[in-house]
């Protein structure tokens, strides 16, 4: 949205690294034992299954819609003299930060709900974004609100009643869990109150010995991220390759959860880590991730060009 050249390399086909898979695009509505059926009519039959369906997020399907999303973005963001954020996660802080970076003339706010930024790490990686936005002139406000429903450029009246001016908005809240589809799937009873698969230590469905679950669909305690999907994907690979093979269950791979690592980034150059017995900010975490953003080691891993 920023840099929309970006997501020239970020934004990858299936078939560009999946040459000779079948690619269904549509949306899955049903699963039976040994069929998987989506809301325009394919049916699918199925040995093993794995389930990845992550959160809910409304993105053009196509590759070309969803560079012309991305520049419109730009346009909207390069127009504006001032940008409001509503959300202050990881996408929400990253965005203001690169906003800021870019276009440092440009007024951003960022609204969260919350007490602190980034409540899914510790306090300390919290107060060095906070105090990183602030040092770029990002005006945080926490503990507020906004109506989703009702917003409306370029005045916008919080329900306390405070009123924010903004040419621009962007909503970076947390996306709902992609598991409604499941109730009433043959897993259905596999759902936790918080509608993620319970899984074993094999990754696979509790009671279902031919589905696999992935990434933060999956109720694995663990921080959901990326590089750790990853690390399910290659468990769950492995486990998928010794059963075709006719290999014995007693041999199958198992996940350990991943250890509380978070890296964001904050523009350019800059980020904030925390490790289990260390929280840093500055250059050293900028380095880690913000420059690239794994994009090219993420191509290199699908055999693309990085």
């Amino acid at each position: 949205m920023v840099e929309p050249s970006f997501a020239e390399r970020s934004v990858i086909n299936h078939s560009d690294y999946l040459p000779n898979v079948r690619i269904v695009a549509s949306t899955a509505a049903n699963i039976t034992e040994r069929e998987v059926l989506t809301t325009d009519g394919h049916l699918l039959v199925y040995e093993y299954l794995v389930i990845a369906t992550g959160h809910k997020e409304a993105v053009p399907k196509t590759r070309a819609e969803r560079l012309s999303h991305y520049e419109a973005e730009f346009v909207k963001i390069n127009s504006a003299k001032s940008v409001l954020i509503v959300g202050g996660g990881p996408t929400g802080v990253e965005l203001a930060g690169e906003i800021a970076t870019d276009f440092p003339e440009k007024k951003v706010i960022l609204v969260h709900r919350g007490s602190r930024l980034l409540e899914f790490i510790g306090l300390k990686a919290s107060q060095k974004a906070l105090d990183w936005l602030i040092s770029k002139k990002v005006e945080v406000i926490l503990d507020e609100t906004i109506n989703l429903n009702t917003i409306s450029d370029p005045i916008i009246q919080t329900p306390s009643g405070e009123i924010i001016t903004a040419d621009c908005h962007f909503v970076c809240t947390g996306k709902p869990t992609g598991s409604s589809w499941l109730r009433g799937t043959i897993v259905q009873n596999n759902l936790d109150m918080q509608g993620r698969l319970m899984v074993d230590e094999n990754l696979r469905v509790r009671g279902h010995k031919n589905i696999f679950a992935v990434g933060d669909i999956t109720n694995i305690k663990e921080i959901k991220q990326g590089y750790l999907a990853q690390r399910h994907a290659e468990v769950t690979a492995k486990n998928l390759k010794l059963l075709l093979m006719g290999g014995n269950e007693s041999k199958m791979a198992t996940y350990k959860p991943g250890l509380d690592i978070a890296l964001v980034s904050l523009g350019r150059n800059e980020g904030v880590a925390q490790f289990p017995l260390l929280t840093i900010s500055g250059c050293i975490p900028g380095m880690i991730k913000s420059g690239d953003l794994y994009v090219g080691k993420t191509r290199k891993h699908l055999g693309l060009k990085p």
